[in-house]
């Protein structure tokens, strides 16, 4: 009976040398009082995915295409006011030739090739988008700038509860808040802070990551996210 030959391990692309997993990162998760409850160990093919500034690129910049309005407009010969009357006589005059007032090389005249309305809007892969986010993700991670806390007890919509929730975490500057299914509450107490933004896990993009100072996510979002995110069968 012959021998089953042993399966190499996998190699890095372009090197030979066997490929490391990646280590999955450690996290406290915290109260409102920013008092470590336990440790939790994040998902290494989540919060520390393999750098990709390009595909973060992409994801991005498909992200402001989209929220871009498109309703810039300039009116050509065929929408300026005046007349469409010959202003003199092709021949004799001594000047140059001339069809109407309206014509594009004339002042107050129309545009030509100017911008019209249009949707800047285009799609990129589902998987993409995953994969842009996981990096971006990984990166925060990397950095340091993720807090994890067991849930942001938010009950009535005021700005300083959240204000404050946020002091105690140490969180200043720019930051995103991230939970599953945030109340009205939460999203109504961080609308007038200056620089923070309330989202649903389902509805975290590439672009609010990176243009965070801060991460704040509960402990469901985390969940949520590691079971959305986590690529092909590896879940």
């Amino acid at each position: 009976m012959a021998e089953k030959k042993a399966r190499p391990a996998p190699t890095k692309a372009g090197t030979g040398a066997p490929e490391k997993r990646a280590q999955s990162p450690r996290v406290a998760v915290v109260n409102a009082d920013n008092e470590t409850i336990r440790e939790i160990q994040l998902s290494p093919d989540v919060f520390a995915a393999r750098p990709n500034p390009h595909l973060v690129y992409e994801a991005v910049k498909q992200y402001r295409a989209g929220a871009r309005r498109g309703t810039h407009m300039t009116k050509n010969r065929a929408l300026v006011s005046g007349s469409g009357k010959k202003p003199w006589r092709q021949k004799g005059t001594g000047r140059a030739r001339a069809g109407e007032t309206r014509n594009p090389l004339w002042r107050h005249g129309g545009t030509v090739f100017g911008p019209q309305p249009r949707d800047y809007s285009f799609p990129i892969p589902k998987k993409a988008r995953a994969a842009a986010l996981r990096a971006a993700l990984s990166q925060r991670v990397g950095e340091g700038a993720v807090k994890v806390i067991e849930a942001f007890g938010v009950e009535e919509p005021r700005t300083r509860v959240l204000k404050g929730l946020l002091a105690r975490l140490g969180v200043a500057g720019r930051a995103l808040v991230v939970d599953h299914r945030p109340s009205d509450a939460l999203v109504l107490s961080g609308r007038n802070l200056p620089g923070v933004k309330v989202v649903a896990d389902s509805h975290l993009t590439a672009y609010d990551v990176v243009g965070c100072k801060h991460l704040v996510l509960s402990q469901a979002a985390i969940d949520k996210l590691e079971e959305r995110l986590a690529p092909p069968g590896r879940e």
